[in-house]
């Protein structure tokens, strides 16, 4: 059990009240979220300068003390991914810390494969030998990001959302081999900072849009410096709703697309 949370707009935009201030912040969540669990296991915040990820984690709660506070109040961006982990695969290390990246490319997942040793030798003898170097850590959530963009690699005629799904079914279907009576979870977001896919498989996500200025009613600020003549659209998804805004909840087994434009494109992930 994770909770993420990560951001999309077509200007660059504020994500501190999001992540600090909000009535279910993502600060908060990792104190306590929606079923009274606490993430305290590490925390990750991301974004993208001059196309590249910047990207800073710990391994100490988001809930003790300013760094994720300052963290979060740096971040004026596009696309925005974090993170608090409640660990169950691996050990609490920054290897461990979620978001993943690897070249452009971000990575955050919440949710546990049941039995990840099994599944893991199945999973290995599918990722790229060059990227087996590049995994730094021992959970399934960095493995299943290495196995995507392995996927991404040699599948380079498909669009990301094809190779996500197809990726998700198989290891869906491994985990099935391993263990037929407990349930992956399988939330994931990956983006390289243009398109953002993600999915929802057996854990709660939720999605807000966002199609005029608005101002913050936590900070009584616009959270962004708008363009005049410019349509603003953004694009919020997290694990719960973070806002008393009217967020909606993405049904169970679904692969979601935000592209370029800032819009959704969602289909069912045992679709074939």
């Amino acid at each position: 059990m994770c909770r993420l949370y990560a951001m999309c707009a077509n200007e660059p935009t504020r994500v501190e009240c999001s992540l600090v201030h909000a009535q279910n912040a993502l600060m908060r969540q990792s104190a306590k979220d929606a079923e009274g669990l606490v993430h305290s296991h590490g925390w990750g915040v991301a974004d993208y300068r001059d196309g590249l990820p910047l990207v800073e984690k710990q391994t100490w709660a988001a809930y003790h003390g300013e760094h994720f506070k300052k963290s979060a109040a740096r971040v004026y961006a596009n696309t925005v991914v974090a993170h608090v982990r409640r660990a169950t695969v691996g050990g609490t290390s920054l290897e461990n810390t979620h978001p993943f990246h690897h070249g452009r490319w971000l990575f955050a997942h919440n949710g546990t494969i049941p039995r990840f040793a099994a599944v893991r030798d199945k999973m290995m003898q599918h990722i790229d030998p060059v990227l087996q170097n590049d995994i730094k850590g021992d959970t399934d959530s960095e493995h299943i990001f290495f196995y995507l963009l392995s996927l991404q690699i040699h599948h380079t005629d498909k669009s990301l959302k094809k190779i996500v799904q197809h990726g998700l079914q198989q290891i869906i279907a491994w985990s099935f081999e391993v263990a037929p009576n407990a349930q992956a979870g399988l939330n994931i977001v990956m983006t390289n900072g243009e398109v953002l896919v993600g999915s929802r498989h057996g854990r709660t996500l939720w999605h807000l849009v966002r199609e005029q200025m608005t101002t913050c009613p936590e900070c009584g600020l616009s959270h962004v410096h708008h363009r005049p003549g410019r349509d603003y659209r953004a694009v919020e998804v997290a694990s719960e709703p973070i806002t008393k805004e009217k967020w909606r909840q993405f049904a169970d087994d679904v692969v979601y697309t935000i592209d370029n434009d800032l819009h959704f494109e969602v289909e069912g992930l045992l679709t074939r």
